[in-house]
């Protein structure tokens, strides 16, 4: 957080006219304020060590060197801050990648002008963003609830509460005090369903969770009424 209470955003992409437009776009909220640019891979990894800032805006496509390795590279440095990634790649293929990688949302840059306040704003509240379409390609498109639901009956109740929140975007803070768990009690559970619906990282899990929430969502959702009782 910025001196003037503001959130201090850094901006890492090769071009800078998109930075450029990057910082017009956030000048315009009251709350955040761009500490600092970068163009490259170095830079970028230089600039984080001197501005600390409390979230990251990230393109995938640096020209020297993969945006996915400055991820880990940062996270392995000690960088607790956020990250959010803007990016031209198919959602499909890299956002389950980006997540795995380190960072907690990720925005396509034809989107950005709407989509990018919103995914700032829900990443540095300590949830993950990812848009609708990223969402339905990473959870395969499942074509009813009931096949979207199949496959989590091994799950206990709290089990389910929990991974239906974690769909939501809650966080294992945000989940222990929903529940009135500890962060470790979370944890355990985070494991056990990880282990009990067969998935290799907890970027699967978030998945998983996705789908389970939709699925229940829509379950709980009011039949439509008959043709004839809406004439």
């Amino acid at each position: 957080m910025a001196a003037s209470g503001k959130t201090a955003l850094l901006l890492v992409d090769d071009h800078a006219i998109v930075r450029q437009g990057l910082a017009a776009l956030l000048a315009r909220e009251a709350d955040f304020t761009v500490c600092g640019e970068a163009g490259t891979y170095e830079d970028g990894l230089a600039a984080l060590a001197a501005a600390a800032p409390g979230c990251v805006v990230l393109d995938l496509s640096l020209r020297d060197r993969n945006g996915l390795d400055w991820i880990r590279e940062a996270r392995a440095g000690g960088y607790a801050g956020k990250i959010l990634v803007l990016s031209m790649h198919d959602e499909g293929l890299y956002a389950e990648k980006a997540l795995r990688a380190g960072a907690q949302g990720y925005v396509m840059k034809d989107q950005a002008e709407e989509t990018l306040v919103a995914a700032l704003r829900t990443v540095l509240a300590g949830r993950t963003y990812l848009s609708p379409a990223a969402g339905a390609l990473l959870a395969g498109h499942p074509g009813s609830a009931e096949k979207e639901a199949a496959g989590f009956e091994d799950l206990t109740a709290r089990e389910s509460e929990i991974l239906h929140a974690i769909g939501g975007g809650l966080t294992t803070r945000d989940i222990a005090e929903k529940f009135g768990l500890s962060g470790r009690t979370v944890d355990v559970h985070r494991v056990n369903i990880k282990r009990k619906l067969g998935c290799g990282s907890l970027a699967e899990v978030l998945v998983k969770a996705m789908e389970y929430k939709r699925a229940k969502d829509d379950a709980l959702k009011p039949a439509a009424p008959p043709a004839e009782a809406r004439r």
